[in-house]
C-alpha cells in the first residue's frame, strides 16, 4: 500500500504510513523508551522525516565547563526569538531538579527544570515564579507563571496557568495554560477537555482554534512504570507525538516530586506548536505528579 500525504495546521506536509508498513523512530541517547508504532491499535502513526541527527557540540562560550549547551541554529522564517532551538529537534527531555529543603522540611519550593535535547545538551532552564503561600496552600492546583530562559538568561517562553478547580467532576472550570513566545505574545493554549473516565486536553493555536488533542489513561499512576499521553489529530485517528512521564526510581519517586518527562513530535512541526507542547507537559506535571503536602 502506498503512503499518502497529510497536512497539519502550522506545519509542513508529512508522510503517513498504514500501521502494517510504518517504521519506528530510531533510538537515540535519551530516547523515551517507547516506539512510535503500537501493533494492533486502530491508528495510523506519523513518523518524523528521516534525516541525520544533529551532531553534539561543545560548551557555549562563557558558560561553566562541563555543561553542554545546544548552539542556536539559524532561525526559520517568522520564528519567535529563542524558539529557533526547537526547529531542528524531534525530542525534548525535561528534568526537574531536586530541592533538598523540600525533602527535609516538606515545604513546597519553586520548581526548577532543565530542558534538554536527545543528546543531553541543555536548551532551556524553566523556573516557577510563585510565592510561598500560593505553593503551600493551593498545592497542585496553584496558579503559576513559569519562565523559560535560554543559555544567556533571556526569557523566551512564558507559561501562565490561572487558578482553576482541579476536580474532574466540575466541567465548568477546567484547567488551562497559556503559552507566550516571546513573553506577552500568546502562541497557543492547552485546555482540559471534560471526560467522565479519560484524561483529555486540546491544543489550540494563538486564535484558540483546535489543532491537536492529547489523550491520557483513565487512572494516571506512575508506580514502577512510566505514563504516556498521546498527541493525536483532532479525530484521534493519527498519533503525531507523545508526552511521557518516566519512572525515576523508587527513592526519587517516594521522597521527592522531581519528575522526568520526554516529549516527541515531528521534526518539522511549527516551532510555536512545539512550544505549546512544552506547556502541555508542565500542565500535566502540576495536575497529576506534583505531590500534595
Amino acid at each position: 500500500m502506498k503512503p499518502f500525504q497529510i497536512h497539519l495546521p502550522g506545519s509542513s506536509r508529512h508522510t503517513v504510513y498504514p500501521k502494517h508498513q510504518a517504521g519506528h523512530i530510531g533510538k537515540q541517547a535519551g530516547h523515551l523508551g517507547s516506539q512510535a508504532i503500537y501493533p494492533g491499535r486502530q491508528h495510523s502513526y506519523l513518523v518524523p522525516p528521516a534525516g541525520a541527527a544533529s551532531i553534539p557540540v561543545q560548551n557555549q562560550p562563557g558558560r561553566p565547563a562541563g555543561v553542554p549547551w545546544m548552539p542556536a541554529p539559524p532561525p526559520p522564517l517568522n520564528c519567535p526569538p529563542g524558539l529557533e532551538y526547537l526547529s531542528q529537534i524531534d525530542m525534548i527531555l525535561i528534568h526537574q531538579q531536586i530541592e533538598l529543603l523540600e525533602v527535609l522540611f516538606s515545604f513546597e519550593g519553586s520548581n526548577v527544570y532543565e530542558i534538554k535535547n536527545s543528546f543531553g545538551q541543555r536548551i532551556y532552564f524553566a523556573a516557577e515564579d510563585t510565592n510561598f503561600c500560593t505553593r503551600n496552600c493551593c498545592g497542585r492546583s496553584r496558579p503559576f507563571t513559569l519562565r523559560i530562559t535560554d543559555n544567556v538568561g533571556r526569557e523566551v517562553i512564558t507559561l501562565e496557568r490561572p487558578l482553576r478547580c482541579n476536580c474532574c467532576c466540575c466541567p465548568c472550570c477546567l484547567q488551562e495554560i497559556e503559552i507566550q513566545a516571546p513573553p506577552g505574545v500568546p502562541v497557543g493554549y492547552v485546555t482540559q477537555t471534560w471526560h467522565p473516565c479519560l484524561t483529555k486536553f486540546t491544543i489550540k493555536n494563538q486564535n484558540r482554534e483546535d489543532v491537536l488533542k492529547i489523550s491520557g489513561p483513565c487512572i494516571v499512576c506512575s508506580c514502577f512504570a512510566g505514563v504516556d499521553f498521546e498527541i493525536t489529530s483532532l479525530d484521534e485517528q493519527m498519533v503525531v507525538g507523545r508526552i511521557s512521564k518516566h519512572w525515576s526510581g523508587l527513592l526519587r519517586e517516594a521522597f521527592t516530586d522531581a519528575d522526568n518527562f520526554g516529549i516527541q513530535f515531528p521534526r518539522d512541526l511549527d516551532v510555536k506548536m512545539k512550544a505549546v507542547m512544552i506547556g502541555a507537559c508542565f500542565l500535566i506535571d502540576y495536575m497529576f505528579f506534583e505531590r500534595t503536602r
